[in-house]
């Protein structure tokens, strides 16, 4: 089939009642997650993980899109409201959406959040959809050598750039690594640091591990503070509508914004956290009303929103074709697909292209979905995001114990996912990462099993690893992703300043 007989396939997929229903559901659970102020996006696609278990894959991948999509938007609705921003990506928003809101403008700030959020994700599935197969067709010019370098490149970007200091991110790669040696060794099927626990043969559960580490390593983090009750939501007292002129001066930043998020999306490690801050910087120094900068200002709100929304399909991109992570929730996506027995790469794009596709699909579906949901249901999300952390503790507790239980019946498989909460927990205390750990663990048997092919191949001769122009720039890439963290952490911080000057002067 060719491309476009397998979009069209896709949709008609996609479009089945089911589906449609999930799409619904997902995209509501995640706006409700990225609400809840210290929640993610990452935690709540982890916890979910399970649910996807004997479904679909294709429906269970829509599910997690969902979520995803939802999670990132519902954010700047709790940053708007209450200057408390729900997720990381929407901590630019809540500079100008909180200004908004003090002027009696909430409504209009949220119309614009999620009208812009829409725009961002949805173009977002344009570079999805037309980047995605030419990258895995050159993915399959992969061989063991490469696969062992662009493991290795997968762990120093996301350990760099993800993490405050490199060195720390790097310890927590290696964190990932050593535990990823868990179970029997894949040349030999020798037994290596199994204890005795027959359900280690197959190493760590990856979802045992994701739950612990993004969600119950939050519950440690929310008991050990006073239990504390949300600020009160304000109350809306304008109309959720944009005028035409307000929609036209709009959608120059939209635009822009979508361009800055696609393409840290598509870069490995840098995330909608930095892609808000870019988004609305740019949105400042392109304004016409520079002046409304800092005192509410609905181009700075729609800069943020859509940005770190177009990541969202940037980042599944080097996660789908080359099994790169774009950040840490494409990274919880990731190892939802191995669950489901598929290994990303070329044959997501050959022998799976259906299930694909029909993701995709639902990506762009979720979209709308996300739109209707935000522009309906902003009056009854805003009350959510004052409950209390003795609502949210135990619940998220029960949910985890629950989820990494239903994985195999098994309550080895809660131990486990005890087990990684402590080490989230104790990773969050150190400023160490947890994405890392889990890249670690997800990338370390890929590079272990090349490295050793390669060796085996060569009768032991390391020149095999330098053999192509493949390695040379892969090498070259992961050169550039140890430097990465210091390009980046110095421009995020400086972005922030300015994007935080105005507000401050106000």
């Amino acid at each position: 089939m060719d491309t476009l007989s397998l979009m069209g396939a896709g949709f008609l997929h996609a479009m089945s009642p089911l589906n449609l229903f999930a799409m619904a559901l997902a995209t509501a659970v995640g706006v409700t997650i990225g609400c809840l102020p210290g929640l993610s996006a990452a935690m709540g696609v982890a916890l979910l993980l399970p649910v996807t278990f004997g479904m679909d894959p294709a429906t269970g991948l829509i599910i997690l899109g969902g979520i995803y999509c939802g999670a990132i938007f519902g954010g700047s609705i709790s940053a708007i409201l209450i200057h408390t921003p729900g997720t990381p990506a929407s901590a630019a928003t809540a500079i100008e959406g909180y200004q908004l809101t003090l002027k009696g403008e909430a409504a209009r700030a949220l119309t614009v959040a999620c009208l812009a959020s829409f725009c961002g994700g949805l173009l977002s599935c344009i570079s999805l959809y037309f980047f995605s197969p030419p990258l895995a067709q050159l993915a399959m010019k992969f061989k063991s050598p490469e696969y062992f370098w662009l493991s290795l490149f997968g762990l120093t970007i996301i350990a760099g750039v993800s993490s405050k200091s490199m060195l720390k991110g790097l310890m927590s790669g290696v964190l990932g690594l050593l535990i990823s040696t868990v179970g029997m060794d894949p040349m030999e099927g020798v037994p290596r640091f199994m204890f005795g626990q027959s359900a280690l043969y197959n190493g760590v559960d990856v979802t045992c591990a994701l739950i612990g580490l993004f969600s119950m390593s939050q519950v440690l983090m929310l008991a050990e503070r006073k239990i504390r009750a949300r600020p009160a939501a304000t109350k809306f007292k304008n109309k959720f509508a944009l005028s035409f002129p307000e929609i036209r001066r709009l959608s120059p930043t939209i635009i822009r914004s979508w361009i800055i998020g696609n393409i840290i999306g598509i870069l490995p490690g840098a995330g909608a956290s930095i892609a808000c801050f870019l988004g609305y910087n740019e949105a400042r120094r392109f304004s016409r009303h520079r002046e409304e900068f800092g005192k509410g200002s609905i181009e700075g709100v729609a800069g943020s929103e859509a940005a770190n929304n177009a990541v969202t399909g940037g980042s599944l991109i080097p996660m789908l074709t080359l099994g790169i992570p774009g950040e840490s929730v494409t990274a919880v996506l990731m190892g939802g697909l191995i669950i489901q027995g598929l290994q990303p790469g070329p044959e997501l794009f050959t022998t799976y292209a259906g299930m694909t596709y029909t993701f995709f699909a639902g990506f762009v579906l979720v979209q709308f979905f996300m739109l209707g949901i935000g522009m309906l249901g902003c009056k009854g999300f805003a009350q959510i995001s004052r409950l209390s952390d003795a609502i949210l503790i135990p619940s998220i507790f029960l949910l985890c114990v629950v989820g990494s239980y239903a994985i195999h019946n098994n309550v080895v498989e809660v131990v486990i996912m005890l087990i990684f909460g402590g080490i989230g927990y104790l990773a969050r205390k150190f400023d160490m990462n947890a994405t890392a750990i889990v890249l670690g663990l997800i990338l370390g048997p890929i590079g272990e099993r090349g490295l050793r092919r390669s060796l085996l191949l060569s009768d032991g001769d390391p020149s095999i690893l330098f053999s192509t122009p493949l390695c040379w720039a892969l090498i070259a890439l992961c050169a550039l992703g140890l430097l990465s963290p210091l390009l980046m952490g110095r421009m995020e911080r400086k972005i922030a300043g300015k994007a935080a000057a105005p507000s401050d002067r106000a």
